[in-house]
C-alpha cells in the first residue's frame, strides 16, 4: 500500500497488495495472542469495550468519568478496527485514564485490488510514487477523523492536547496526514504515532500553523517488504524539511517485516504515557444523571457495565443514584 520508486506490473502489484494485508492480519493475530488476557486475569477494574453497528469500537476506563485522554486507532488497508482490539486495550490497561476509539474504514474500490471493493481509508493506484500523490478518498477519511476529535471534544470538554491520533500501515498514513493539518493551533494534539506507515498525498500535505512542535513517533520494520524503511526516512524528511515539524522521531526495529511486535508496541506505550501523563484537571465533563432521561440512563448504566445492579429497579431517582455512586467511586 506504498509506494516505492519503481513501477509494478498490475498482476504483480495484486500480489503484493494481497501480502500486505496478509501480513497485516497476521502480524496482529500474532499480538494478540501474545497479550490476550487469562480468563483469570481479568479484575473488575478492566476496561469497558464497545462494538457500535458502523463498525467503531469503544475501549475506556471502567469508569467513564475517570476518563483524562483520547486515542485514536485507524487499522490499515483490509483490516477493520478489530484488528487493534486487543492491542487497544493491552494499552488501556497501562493508561485506565484513557479512551481508545477505534473507527472502521468504508469499503470501496481499491484500484491496486483490480477495483475490487475492501476496507480503505482511500484509494490505492499503484505502488510508484506518482501514484501516491492523489489518494482519492482520503478526504473524506480526514474527516471522518476530524469528526471524532470534534465530538469528544465538544461531548465533553476534553482539550486537544489531551488526544493522539495513531495508526498502523495506511490508517498510520492518515493519522499524520490528518494530525498535522488540523484547522488551527488550538487543535494541537498531544502527539502522533506512525507504525508501519508513511505521508500519504505530499503534494497536497502542508502542516498548519502552530502545529510544528506536535510529537510524532514512528515505528517502522527495518525489513519491511511493502512500506520499506526507506520510505519512512523519506516520510521524515519531507514533514520535518519541508513541512517545518520539529518533532519527528523514527524508530527501526531489525527484521521485523510489515507487522508490530511487542517490543514495538511497549515504545508506543512508552510514548503515550510521556505525552498523556495522568492529569485529573484534564477529566472530561458528563451530563449530570440527575438532568438524563430514563432512557439516557439506562444507557449510560448499560455502558458502565451496571446491568445487574439495575436490575428490579423502577424509580428514576433510583437510576439516578446509581449512576453517581458508580462515577463517584463510592459503590462501583
Amino acid at each position: 500500500m506504498h509506494p516505492t520508486v519503481s513501477l509494478v506490473p498490475a498482476s504483480s502489484a495484486v500480489l503484493l497488495l494481497a501480502l500486505l494485508v496478509l501480513l497485516s492480519l497476521l502480524s496482529l493475530t500474532a499480538f494478540a495472542a501474545a497479550y490476550s488476557p487469562s480468563a483469570g486475569s481479568i479484575m473488575s477494574s478492566s476496561p469497558i469495550i464497545e462494538r457500535s453497528g458502523d463498525g467503531t469500537i469503544t475501549v475506556g476506563p471502567a469508569n467513564e468519568a475517570d476518563q483524562s485522554a483520547l486515542v485514536v486507532i485507524c487499522h490499515g488497508l483490509g483490516d477493520s478496527s478489530e484488528g487493534f482490539a486487543d492491542v487497544a486495550e493491552h494499552l488501556a490497561k497501562s493508561l485506565p485514564y484513557a479512551k481508545f476509539i477505534l473507527p472502521t474504514a468504508p469499503t470501496q474500490p481499491v484500484t491496486m485490488n483490480m477495483g475490487m471493493p475492501m476496507p480503505s481509508w482511500y484509494d490505492i493506484v499503484g505502488l510508484d510514487e506518482r501514484s501516491n500523490e492523489h489518494c482519492r478518498g482520503i478526504d473524506a477519511s480526514v474527516e471522518t477523523v476530524r469528526s471524532i476529535l470534534r465530538t469528544e471534544h465538544e461531548s465533553t470538554g476534553l482539550p486537544y492536547g489531551r488526544m493522539v491520533l495513531a495508526g498502523f500501515s495506511q490508517g498510520g498514513a492518515l493519522s499524520l496526514f490528518t494530525g498535522m493539518q488540523l484547522p488551527d493551533a488550538e487543535n494541537k494534539l498531544a502527539g502522533i504515532v506512525v507504525m508501519s506507515g508513511y505521508l500519504p498525498a505530499a503534494k497536497q500535505f502542508k502542516i498548519t500553523e502552530g502545529l510544528e512542535s506536535t510529537p510524532i513517533l514512528h515505528c517502522h520494520g527495518e525489513a519491511d517488504p511493502m512500506v520499506q524503511f526507506g520510505m519512512a526516512k523519506k516520510s521524515r524528511q519531507h514533514v520535518v524539511e519541508e513541512g517545518g515539524a520539529k518533532d519527528y522521531t523514527i524508530k527501526g526495529y531489525a527484521g521485523l517485516p510489515h507487522s508490530v511486535s511487542p517490543e514495538e508496541i511497549a515504545d508506543v506505550m512508552e510514548f503515550l504515557a510521556r505525552v498523556l501523563p495522568p492529569d485529573e484537571s484534564c477529566k472530561i465533563t458528563l451530563k449530570d444523571p440527575a438532568s438524563m432521561s430514563v432512557k439516557e440512563l439506562r444507557a449510560a448504566i448499560r455502558k458502565a457495565g451496571l446491568g445487574s445492579r439495575a436490575v428490579g429497579l423502577m424509580e428514576k431517582g433510583e437510576f439516578v443514584q446509581l449512576l453517581k455512586e458508580h462515577r463517584e467511586g463510592g459503590k462501583s
